[in-house]
């Protein structure tokens, strides 16, 4: 965020998504508080070292990275927190003195902060109880509708198949996943896919867990709009060339689209900072398919596409726009359409953190498709993602790697000094880091981290100091 957006909205005054708070060396419960009314209602951003009336009072530089790795570990803390959260934090300077700006997503659950729920009225953090926790579920259920409780959706209703596919692909990233042993019916539970539907006083699973592990005639019944028609409109643009319509459940569908994409868009590759040959087809198609499957409103009559043309592909899906209009990255905010899909899809490494997919096809799009080339983001009542393509720009087999070079020789050095100082500043935070809570924060994969820990060892940067399990990294000064 930068020092004009922060100037602005200060300006705006406390709302409903918006708090400001005195900060001073430690994290106080009423920013806590804050947090938790926030993860209850839309979501929103705190100032830390703004006063009530908009003064910029300021936080100490010294203090800044000891109150962002505190305030992290309290919003992980069961014993605050139920459930945990994550918020993201950003220091930033305005008019000399420097922020700390918090963004706190909007939760498709409801939160208890000290065993209270709180909720946001105007710029107001109140305690609710009884009836209003009650009328709180309700409404998260229809804002996410991917909550909606079936009762007599049952766990053998589900593909075992597909379920044991995901336990496989978390297990090979985590050997200690708590979903290894879990039976089928234990995972639902643990990722939040079985629910109490407190209008109904019902438990069951939810429409989320259908359509990520449904059977597909399942799913038709539970959905009956749900599908993805792929298109490709290259010589016949008023029909189509080749049409493909993916029926199953959100897991296997990243597949077939993926299959779909392959069959009809160039392949190219750019060296990576690990001087890895990278499809940027692969790269750029996963992103726009994991995209239209995770934000899509499920309960909308209107149909997901994906379709490729002569000069470009896109998504399209239905959602509930939260600020319709072009999103860019100086207007990113970065909102869950649907948490629990998200959390499930996060898991088995389909996607990362909120926003990283937008600066990844930022940084990918320019060097698959030319230079001027870039991707646009329509939000409305239809979502459209926007990837321009251009068959002049040669293909991977054509493509002398010395051309990609100087291509991707500037881009590929900026992302590798950004990464690197994600790295220090991560474990500068947190000196217990794992690779795999490395590889969430940069955005790249865990071969890459332990690349780049290899290389930073090497300059005398970082060392490690005991095992590899138990031990902790330190940042040599």
């Amino acid at each position: 965020m930068t020092a004009q957006i922060v100037l602005e909205k200060i300006k705006q005054g406390e709302s409903n998504t918006l708090e400001f708070k005195r900060c001073g060396g430690n994290i106080e419960s009423d920013v806590l508080e804050s947090v938790c009314s926030f993860l209850n209602r839309f979501g929103g951003d705190i100032l830390l070292g703004v006063l009530d009336d908009g003064t910029i009072k300021g936080v100490s530089e010294k203090a800044v990275d000891d109150l962002i790795r505190s305030l992290t570990n309290l919003c992980n803390n069961p014993d605050l927190f139920d459930p945990v959260c994550v918020v993201s934090s950003e220091k930033v300077k305005v008019e000399d003195k420097t922020i700390i700006v918090v963004h706190v997503p909007p939760s498709s659950t409801l939160h208890r902060f000290k065993g209270e729920f709180y909720d946001r009225h105007g710029d107001v953090d109140i305690i609710i109880k009884n009836d209003a926790v009650a009328q709180s579920f309700i409404r998260k259920r229809d804002i996410f509708t991917e909550r909606k409780v079936f009762p007599y959706l049952k766990v053998e209703d589900l593909n075992p198949d597909v379920i044991e596919s995901v336990r496989k692909t978390v297990v090979i990233r985590n050997n200690n996943h708590p979903w290894k042993n879990l039976t089928h019916e234990e995972i639902m539970q643990s990722a939040g896919l079985i629910l109490h539907d407190y209008e109904n006083d019902v438990d069951g699973l939810t429409l989320a867990a259908g359509l990520l592990f449904g059977r597909d005639d399942v799913i038709m019944n539970l959905c009956p709009t749900y599908w993805t028609d792929c298109l490709c409109r290259k010589v016949d643009v008023i029909r189509y060339d080749d049409r493909e319509i993916v029926t199953t459940n959100l897991i296997d569908s990243v597949g077939l689209i993926m299959d779909f994409a392959r069959k009809h868009t160039n392949d190219k590759f750019y060296l990576n900072e690990e001087a890895r040959r990278v499809s940027l087809r692969s790269s750029i198609c996963r992103e726009m398919i994991v995209n239209c499957l995770i934000h899509r409103e499920f309960t909308s009559s209107v149909i997901s596409r994906f379709i490729v043309e002569k000069d470009k592909m896109y998504t399209e899906n239905p959602t509930k726009a939260q600020y319709p209009g072009e999103i860019t990255l100086e207007n990113l905010a970065p909102r869950p359409r649907n948490p629990l899909i998200a959390k499930v899809f996060r898991e088995i490494d389909y996607s990362d953190q909120l926003g990283s997919g937008m600066r990844r096809l930022y940084h990918d799009v320019p060097l698959y498709s030319g230079v001027n080339a870039k991707p646009q983001f329509l939000d409305g009542d239809v979502f459209r993602l926007v990837v321009p393509l251009n068959d002049d720009i040669p293909a991977a087999g054509e493509l002398l790697p010395e051309t990609v070079e100087k291509t991707t020789q500037k881009t590929t050095q900026k992302t590798t000094q950004k990464t690197t100082q994600k790295i220090i500043d991560a474990i500068k935070n947190n000196p217990s880091i794992t690779r795999g809570e490395l590889s969430d924060i940069c955005g790249i994969s865990s071969d890459g981290i332990k690349y780049n820990l290899e290389q930073l060892k090497k300059k005398n940067i970082i060392k490690r100091v005991g095992p590899d399990k138990g031990g902790h990294w330190e940042v040599i000064e």
